[in-house]
C-alpha cells in the first residue's frame, strides 16, 4: 500500500438552493449554483465497502503491476509523468457497465477485479487514504495534499441505467451531470473549468471543443491534485546550476539542489536508490539512479519485484550528501494506442459493450485522454493528473445543417387522427 502515489480522497459537493428536474434515469439533485446540475442515483456512498483487505490488497497490486505495463509501453528516451491510478480509476468507471468480451479484456489489461468487488475495493482504498491532507503540519511549507475527483458528463435526455448510476454514487462518490454535447464550445469550456478547479490550474485546455463528436453521450472524467512538502527541506541557498549528462552523453545546465540528511537508502546491482520522504510520512518520492552506461538495463527491470529487491536493501538512516536537479514538465499520454499495444481493444471499437451504462444506445469509447505534470523544487512536489474518456454512439452520421434564416411555413398536427391544428409561415420573426 505504501507504494500508491497516486489514492484517491473523492469529494464531491452537492449544495442545494434550486429546483429538481425530470427524472433521466435517476434522480436529479438541486442545484450546486446556477451553472451546475447533478444527476445523482438514489443510492448514498457506501462509507463501509463489504469487501476484504485481501481484496484491497489484489486491487492495490493490480493496479500497481498495470503502471508498469503502461510505463513500459511509453518507451522513448524523452521525459515521462503520467498517472497510473487515475488511469486505473477511469477506466474502472467505465468498465462498471462492461460486458461481454469488453469487460473481459478490460478486467485482463488493467488487472481489474471481477464488478462485485472491483468497485467497493476500489471506495474501500478512498476511505483507508481519507485524512491524508491533515497531514504534514505547519510551518512556512505547504501542507500534504492530496486530492482525487470523479465526474461523469452525460448528454441531456440520453437515458443511463440506474444500477450504474447507483455505483458512480455508491463507490466514486460521482453524479452525473447533464450536458449539451451538440454544443461542443460550451461543454468543453465546462468541463475545462471543473478540471481546473480540480487540479488547482495545473491542467488547462484539456477538452478541445474538436474532441467533442456529435456522437458523444458520456465523459468520464478522473482528476488528481499532489501537493506535498519534503521532511528534509533543500536549502535554497545552496541550489547552484552545474552539468546534467544526457542519456547521449552530452551535457546541459540544470538547477541542482543539494541537502545532507539521513534518509533510507539503498545499493545494488547497476543502481543506487534513495526515499525522499513528504511531511507526515503518507508518501515518499524513491529516487533510484543507474549506474553510468546502464540507464536502459536498469529501466528494463522495473517491475513490483525490482521494487522488492530495492525495499530489501534500505538502510533506513544512511547520512545521504544528495545532489539532485530541481524539473518541471508535462506530458501527454495516448492511451488507445498504449492499449491496443497490450492487446485491449474491444471498448475502442463499434463492437464494444456498455450495456450497463445504458440501453438506449450502442457505446464505445472514441478516445482517452490523459495528461499529467510535475514540479520539483526546495520545498517539495507538487504534480496533478487528469483522465478523460469520451464514450461515444457507435456509427452516428454527420448531422445536416438547417437554418432557418428565411422564411419558412409550419403546421402543428394532432398525430393520432391527422388533424392539422395550426398551420402557418413566419416571414418575419421580430
Amino acid at each position: 500500500m505504501g507504494r500508491i502515489l497516486w489514492t484517491c480522497a473523492l469529494v464531491l459537493l452537492l449544495t442545494a438552493c434550486g429546483p429538481d428536474a425530470p427524472d433521466r434515469g435517476g434522480r436529479e439533485t438541486e442545484r450546486a449554483d446556477p451553472e451546475v446540475r447533478l444527476i445523482k442515483a438514489e443510492a448514498e456512498r457506501v462509507r463501509s465497502p463489504d469487501v476484504t483487505d485481501e481484496q484491497v490488497a489484489e486491487l492495490v497490486g493490480g493496479n500497481n503491476d498495470f503502471a508498469f505495463k503502461m510505463y513500459h509501453e511509453q518507451g522513448g528516451t524523452g521525459n515521462l509523468i503520467f498517472s497510473p491510478y487515475s488511469i486505473s480509476l477511469a477506466f474502472s468507471l467505465a468498465y462498471a457497465g462492461a460486458r461481454g468480451e469488453t469487460e473481459a479484456q478490460m478486467a485482463e489489461t488493467l488487472n481489474f477485479l471481477p464488478q462485485e468487488t472491483q468497485h467497493p475495493a476500489f471506495n474501500a482504498i478512498e476511505g483507508r487514504m481519507s485524512g491524508l491532507g491533515e497531514k504534514g503540519g505547519g510551518g512556512p511549507s505547504p501542507p500534504f495534499r492530496l486530492n482525487v475527483a470523479n465526474s461523469a458528463w452525460g448528454q441531456e435526455g440520453f437515458r443511463f441505467e440506474q444500477a450504474y448510476l447507483e455505483t458512480l454514487a455508491a463507490h466514486y462518490g460521482a453524479g452525473l451531470r447533464p450536458l449539451d454535447f451538440g454544443q461542443p464550445d460550451d461543454a468543453s469550456e465546462e468541463i475545462n473549468t471543473w478540471i481546473e478547479d480540480e487540479t488547482e490550474n495545473r491542467i488547462k485546455d484539456l477538452v478541445s471543443p474538436k474532441v467533442i463528436s456529435p456522437s458523444t453521450r458520456l465523459m468520464l472524467v478522473n482528476a488528481v491534485y499532489f501537493k506535498a512538502s519534503w521532511r528534509s527541506s533543500f536549502v535554497e541557498s545552496r541550489t547552484k546550476d552545474g552539468p546534467f549528462t544526457l542519456l547521449d552523453d552530452s551535457e546541459v545546465t540544470a538547477s541542482l539542489m543539494r541537502q545532507s540528511s539521513y534518509l533510507p537508502y539503498s545499493e545494488g546491482d547497476g543502481y543506487e536508490a534513495v526515499r525522499l520522504p513528504y511531511k507526515g510520512d503518507a508518501a515518499d518520492m524513491l529516487v533510484i539512479l543507474p549506474e553510468e552506461g546502464r540507464f536502459e538495463e536498469v529501466e528494463g527491470r522495473l517491475d513490483a519485484g525490482f521494487l522488492d529487491e530495492v525495499d530489501e536493501q534500505i538502510r533506513p538512516d544512511e547520512f545521504v550528501k544528495l545532489t539532485m536537479p530541481r524539473f518541471d514538465f508535462e506530458t501527454d499520454l495516448d492511451l488507445p494506442e498504449s492499449f491496443d499495444s497490450m492487446g485491449m481493444t474491444a471498448p475502442f471499437g463499434g463492437a464494444a459493450d456498455f450495456g450497463g451504462i445504458t440501453n438506449e444506445a450502442d457505446l464505445s469509447i472514441d478516445d482517452a485522454l490523459h495528461r499529467a505534470n510535475i514540479s520539483v523544487d526546495e520545498k517539495g512536489t507538487e504534480a496533478a493528473a487528469v483522465t478523460l474518456l469520451d464514450m461515444s454512439v457507435s456509427g452516428t452520421p454527420e448531422p445536416v445543417e438547417m437554418t432557418l434564416n428565411r422564411p419558412f411555413l409550419f403546421v402543428i398536427e394532432e398525430r393520432e387522427t391527422g388533424s392539422l391544428l395550426f398551420m402557418g409561415r413566419v416571414t418575419d420573426p421580430e
